[in-house]
């Protein structure tokens, strides 16, 4: 009963938590980084829309899921295999969510879009090196 209540409620976030669901389940530990990736910068894109058009909510919404997956990257990094590449990362994944959560904080997306537009670039390159 309460998966017929939340699909009434929002069907669109009930299919994505769906869709989630399925694309992680056989996943290894590159390709949930990679989901982990496009869920950030999806999660900032819609930020910025929100931020725009005044949609608080979404906008509370997005911070919260950008920020936690900033989290959860910084949590997975092995510094220990990684070495250098892991502490810039760090450092990265902690500026952004200076920058996310200052963002958070007015109306403008421009921001947003560029903290996921850095992301995308890492995104990218991720996508490159699980590819070769």
């Amino acid at each position: 009963m309460a998966y017929a209540s939340a699909l009434l409620r929002d069907p669109a976030q009930t299919y994505r938590r769906i869709d989630l669901a399925g694309r992680t389940a056989n996943a290894d530990g590159p390709a949930l980084v990679q989901l982990l990736y496009d869920e950030l910068c999806q999660a900032l894109r819609v930020a910025a829309w929100a931020a725009e058009n005044r949609k608080f909510a979404v906008k509370s919404e997005r911070v919260t899921r950008a920020t936690a997956i900033l989290f959860a990257l910084e949590a997975n990094l092995d510094f220990e295999r990684g070495g250098e590449v892991s502490v810039t990362l760090a450092r990265l994944y902690s500026g952004a969510r200076k920058q996310v959560i200052e963002a958070s904080l007015g109306q403008d997306g421009k921001p947003f879009r560029d903290v996921a537009d850095t992301l995308s670039e890492i995104a990218e390159a991720w996508r490159a090196a699980r590819a070769a």
